[in-house]
């Protein structure tokens, strides 16, 4: 069974090939808990799974904080049934001087006792998201409130195109993705394999694999898991109840039971067990971008 180590050497080599991003401060390191970090392909229901995943971690018991680090701010909105103020806003309304902030400006409970935060973002065409999660993380540090926190989820917004989607793993242990059994998620999946296997050269953040969702099959994930190394966590197939969760502001573990439900939660409290014993990284290559077409039969 493996462990997840919580110390954190400073990076000794430039933080990724070609890579501007400014490396991550040894005193922001979250040391005290086990840090997963959420990616995949834009509106494959990464704040579904991250949010359930949270529920269920809290229902073994853990003191679980999810961050959410998209603009759009609804990462934990139906673990709190409400649109967050984001970080930066509550950041902005003080002019930056954080002593003036309380803990309840931007923390908040949701359901089953989960902590919630949005990060939010910097102005459109402006900033970096990289800079956002740092500001987040420094204000929970100054709080205190990483102390007694299990379980960190960060939930990151869509395929990793720049060091700053990235920087939630210079704070993980384990990174994670969500896709769908179709060409696209697949083929933003294999860049984030790649952006993890660029963060692990210099912090300790290893794959973890991919979480399997909205897909009443898995071929083609699994065909390119096989090839690339990957393992698969998880199956989540394209429910309804799902769906709906949204609209309702609410989790699946607040839904009205169905046997089909049953089984998904069940899933969810699986997966969330097995992340917690320990998961052996994955040692996956990815492929190239010409390859990944060749691959799934893309003309």
């Amino acid at each position: 069974m493996t462990t997840l180590k919580l110390n954190r050497p400073a990076p000794k080599r430039p933080d990724g090939e070609g890579s501007l991003q400014v490396h991550l401060d040894p005193s922001l390191a979250i040391d005290s808990a086990k840090v997963f970090a959420v990616y995949g392909k834009g509106g494959i229901g990464k704040s579904t799974t991250s949010s359930n995943l949270s529920v269920a971690f809290s229902k073994l018991g853990k003191k679980v904080l999810q961050i959410g680090c998209d603009p759009k701010h609804d990462s934990t909105f139906t673990l709190t049934k409400r649109l967050a103020p984001t970080v930066i806003d509550v950041l902005e309304s003080v002019d930056f001087h954080t002593e003036e902030l309380r803990t309840e400006d931007f923390v908040f409970e949701g359901y089953n006792g989960v902590m919630c935060v949005e990060a939010g973002g910097p102005p459109a065409g402006t900033g970096c998201g990289g800079y956002v999660v740092g500001q987040t993380v420094k204000l929970l540090k100054e709080h205190h409130l990483l102390d007694d926190a299990d379980i960190v989820i960060f939930d990151v917004l869509g395929d990793v195109v720049c060091g700053g989607f990235a920087s939630p793993l210079q704070h993980a242990h384990r990174g994670l993705i969500v896709a769908a059994n179709d060409f696209d998620s697949i083929f933003a999946m294999n860049r984030i394999m790649a952006a993890i296997g660029a963060k692990s050269k210099n912090y300790e953040v290893r794959l973890g694999g991919v979480i399997a969702n909205r897909s009443a099959a898995t071929d083609q994930i699994d065909r390119f898991a096989d090839a690339t190394g990957l393992n698969r966590l998880a199956h989540f197939p394209d429910l309804d109840a799902i769906r709906l969760s949204r609209l309702k502001k609410s989790t699946l573990f607040e839904m009205e039971s169905t046997p089909e439900l049953e089984a998904v939660k069940t899933e969810y409290m699986r997966l969330a067990a097995s992340l917690l014993a320990g998961i052996e990284p994955c040692l996956a290559t990815p492929m190239k971008d010409r390859e990944i077409f060749d691959f799934l039969g893309f003309e």
